[in-house]
């Protein structure tokens, strides 16, 4: 039976159970793989820092966190360890390219969340997150980011599913070798830096924490999930994840609202068969 020394646990749709919240079973379950077998357990998700630290202090955990799927890396003091941003040309080139479909676009940097108009889907994210985005003009906003070259941390755009997967469709013959575009939801496409994966950003807490590749176990769910499960020691999907997500992974545990993380963690750290 391998032995694991570093947990990757994604937050929505495998952490979070489908009325977003953590049971009290998956919390006893982390904080026993933390405290008596004194493994790092690390949230990993395509969330802003502000709305994954509310989630470490409810676990009463203190790790690194890896944001923006991969696009930002920050320690446990809330430094940064590594950013990947979409430059802000080609902010603007994905900005105007977007434009043409009925999607809400929501840009965000290091731990800002911007929005042109607080539409139904913002509020739907904000409700999600509990965080407040700040309503900005996205042209203002990019002009200011020219002069400091950086960019975005992330482009999220929230719509049906049919719209969602044509623009996905569009976009990805046209960008895909410069961006990263991820289905995090049949709602959502997440857009970032092609330099950003999670499995990057574990690798960066590998080296932290001078590990190895086969001492990882990760967790996920969905499509942004598939590089950290191929990658991982053991890489676990949940239940409730698309077949392809299934693929990929070592193994399927039970869904976020049979509380699947805690059933993995059992079976694959506290209690091995």
């Amino acid at each position: 039976m391998e032995t694991y020394k570093i947990v990757c646990i994604d937050i929505d749709g495998t952490l979070l159970n489908s009325a977003h919240q953590i049971t009290e079973a998956t919390k006893e379950t982390i904080l026993q793989v933390i405290n008596d077998k004194q493994i790092p357990v690390v949230l990993v998700s395509a969330r802003m820092p502000k709305a994954i630290i509310p989630l470490q202090k409810h676990l009463g955990i203190s790790e690194p966190l890896i944001c923006y799927s991969g696009a930002l890396v920050i320690d446990r003091h809330g430094n940064k360890l590594n950013t990947r941003y979409i430059d802000t040309k080609m902010t603007q080139r994905l900005l105007d390219s977007l434009a043409a479909y009925d999607l809400h676009v929501s840009l965000y940097k290091d731990d800002e969340w911007y929005i042109e108009q607080l539409d139904a889907w913002a509020l739907q994210e904000r409700d999600i997150t509990n965080i407040e985005p700040r309503i900005y003009s996205f042209s203002k906003l990019t002009n200011g980011w020219r002069e400091e070259t950086d960019g975005t941390s992330k482009i999220l755009c929230m719509g049906d599913p049919e719209e969602i997967n044509r623009v996905l469709q569009v976009l990805r013959p046209v960008y895909g070798e410069e961006v990263n575009l991820y289905l995090s939801k049949p709602t959502y496409l997440e857009i970032m830096s092609k330099k950003a994966s999670k499995t990057a950003a574990i690798q960066i807490l590998l080296k932290e924490y001078q590990l190895k590749q086969s001492d990882c176990l990760a967790i996920g769910d969905n499509y942004n999930d598939m590089d950290m499960l191929a990658f991982a020691g053991l890489g676990i999907a949940m239940e409730n994840a698309p077949l392809e997500v299934k693929a990929v992974a070592n193994t399927v545990t039970l869904s976020n609202d049979e509380d699947g993380v805690a059933y993995a963690l059992k079976n694959n750290i506290l209690f091995p068969k």
